[in-house]
């Protein structure tokens, strides 16, 4: 079972994407804020993380930053999942260095495509 983290401070986020990918057969832990989702990349050793944007202590461009320029953590592919929608903040997703890029409210066949292929590619590399 791949575990996901899900950096989101929104209840109503965590509630329904935890409960949706956890029926899909993912086990889900949660952080609220980007500095405790640095913490948790390191210590839950997730096989995915998703990343909101607009977070509370360390914003999730920083947290992305952190998590991807740290040698323990630094292969783990994180999608940014944000209400940020404009290409400039997916730019800046894509340069702070998430792996891929989707926009709220959640589309999920969308999302478990996405989260499909970075798994599949991580097995292959």
């Amino acid at each position: 079972m791949t575990k996901i983290l899900y950096v989101e401070d929104n209840e109503d986020n965590v509630y329904m994407l935890t409960r949706r990918l956890t029926r899909k057969g993912f086990e889900v832990v949660v952080a609220t804020n980007g500095d405790q989702g640095v913490a948790m990349s390191q210590s839950e050793s997730p096989g995915l993380i998703i990343m909101d944007l607009g977070l509370p202590v360390l914003d999730g461009w920083e947290a992305i930053r952190q998590i991807k320029s740290s040698a323990s953590t630094g292969n783990i592919p994180i999608i940014a999942l944000t209400a940020h929608a404009m290409a400039e903040d997916r730019d800046k997703a894509y340069d702070a260095g998430c792996d891929d890029f989707d926009t709220k409210p959640v589309d999920m066949p969308r999302l478990l495509g996405k989260i499909d292929t970075l798994l599949q590619a991580g097995k292959s590399s």
